[in-house]
């Protein structure tokens, strides 16, 4: 059982390029995301997690999709699920309330976990987008 175990451990960990885009709308203290994650490959990966962050904190009663959970007073993380190698996108849908009514917020995406697979292209899994409160779509 112990040479099963160092073998595994032996084993590189597998490459995947996950990458981040969509779009965000502010109006009135809510964020709109429609946030589409794709795995360019080579390798498959079983889930994901992708941070959300904004730059003003969130209301304290949230009302996040499945796979979403609140890390902290600004931050958001969603799972992915299975992510073939240049498989379809997953798309995560949210709406998020932020204290007060900011004028703008700056939304930072990104990816906290890629299930054991190494990203080596950090170009396209990490994003940053300024969206003002004009009820405008800002695409990322």
């Amino acid at each position: 059982m112990g040479g099963a175990t160092a073998l595994a451990a032996d084993r590189p960990a597998p490459d995947a390029d996950l990458a981040h885009h969509g779009h965000v709308v502010l109006h009135a203290g809510r964020a709109d995301v429609r946030l589409a994650v794709r795995n360019h490959g080579p390798s498959s990966v079983d889930d994901a997690t992708v941070r959300l962050r904004w730059s003003e904190p969130l209301a304290d009663r949230q009302a996040l999709p499945r796979r979403c959970a609140r890390s902290d007073a600004w931050t958001v993380v969603c799972g992915t699920g299975a992510l073939a190698a240049d498989g379809l996108d997953e798309v995560i849908r949210l709406r998020v309330r932020l204290k007060g009514a900011p004028s703008e917020v700056l939304l930072e995406i990104g990816t906290a976990w890629a299930g054991g697979a190494i990203d080596r292209n950090h170009r396209n899994d990490h994003q940053h987008v300024l969206a003002l409160d004009t009820g405008d779509t800002y695409r990322f």
